[in-house]
């Protein structure tokens, strides 16, 4: 069964496709006011939209990095080999702390190299063999995660880790979607995700087309929630787990843990092997993006700022595996994440 298939069984939402030669991204920046899917030719525009929050989430990154290393080479001058890995490195760089991206452009890049003159094709096929697989795990890690969930109970997310942010039907709101249906969740509390929102235009417009309950509430008044309700479990997705179990993930994920320890909810990160990066030790070691200032002043009607006034605008942030219960993946559960048992989990990839 194909992807797009596939896909429409349990969700509508498709954040990345390929036809016609060209990588197809639905443009999130829009939602949910619109949809509109940008229609791009090259590596570099590939690039760009990643840059520019077109496509986020660190699963659906590296599917849309995977078909523009497709186009890098279509588009590279035969033999120049300068041409190609200029074109693979904007790609690399185009978001930092996502480790799908680097793992993605590795895999497709060596599956075009090993092809000889057939480079293109062996890529397009590899890129489209990476988004298949992924739809397949986040289907079995729905599975896993939800097996976890006594219920019904209610639950928290934050940001957005659904179809929109994977080939499709989500990490962490795959393991919701999954429970769901299960009869093991009946309300979902979403953060609104400042300053881009995610929590409100995303993963409230997925839940709600899903028909599953869900509640908005601002970021900082999770914590009053948490008080009032009792949520059984934060369950999110995550950007790079380090090699010791430590987290990246949005910015705000980290206070959310610490209020679920307090609260005595407990933590689920969801998140595909290729989001484990062994060569990162720790949490420190994970680079943090950092983005422009005018994202915090325009929301706050500011455009240009406040003359003496300084910003800083993390995008990620990181919870330390001592404040996680269990990471979900495609290779299993882990209970307790630590060193020992992230190798283990690798080794026997």
């Amino acid at each position: 069964m194909s992807v797009e298939a596939t896909q429409q069984n349990w969700s509508p939402v498709q954040a990345v496709r390929w036809e016609d030669d060209a990588c197809v991204l639905l443009d999130q920046r829009r939602l949910p006011a619109e949809e509109v899917f940008l229609k791009l030719e090259t590596s570099a525009a590939v690039a760009d939209a990643i840059a520019a929050m077109v496509v986020r989430g660190a699963p659906a990154i590296g599917i849309a990095a995977a078909y523009g290393v497709a186009l890098a080479y279509r588009e590279s001058t035969p033999g120049d080999r300068f041409d190609l890995a200029s074109r693979l490195d904007v790609l690399r760089q185009a978001r930092p702390t996502a480790s799908n991206l680097v793992w993605a452009v590795r895999r497709v890049s060596a599956a075009a190299e090993a092809a000889g003159s057939e480079r293109y094709g062996a890529a397009v096929k590899e890129a489209r063999a990476i988004h298949a697989e992924d739809l397949a795990m986040n289907q079995a890690m729905g599975k896993l995660g939800a097996r976890l969930i006594e219920g019904p109970c209610k639950v928290v997310t934050h940001c957005n880790a659904g179809a929109l942010a994977t080939g499709g039907f989500g990490t962490a709101l795959g393991v919701i979607r999954q429970a769901w249906v299960e009869g093991r969740i009946d309300r979902v509390y979403a953060g609104e995700t400042r300053p881009w929102q995610q929590g409100s235009r995303l993963t409230c417009w997925e839940l709600a087309r899903d028909g599953i309950p869900v509640t908005l509430l601002a970021d900082s008044a999770m914590g009053q929630m948490f008080r009032r309700e009792h949520p059984a479990w934060l369950i999110t997705g995550a950007d790079r787990i380090a090699a010791n179990g430590d987290v990246a993930n949005k910015i705000g994920t980290y206070a959310l843990a610490v209020l679920a320890r307090h609260h005595g909810a407990r933590v689920m990160i969801v998140a595909p092997r290729s989001t484990i990066d062994p060569e990162t030790p720790n949490g420190d070691a994970i680079p943090i993006e950092a983005r422009s200032a005018d994202e915090l002043w325009v929301l706050s009607g500011l455009p240009g700022g406040i003359d003496g006034a300084a910003v800083e605008n993390p995008v990620f942030d990181v919870t330390p595996a001592g404040c996680i219960d269990v990471i979900v993946t495609d290779g299993g559960v882990i209970q307790d994440p630590d060193l020992e048992k992230i190798s283990a989990l690798m080794r026997d990839a």
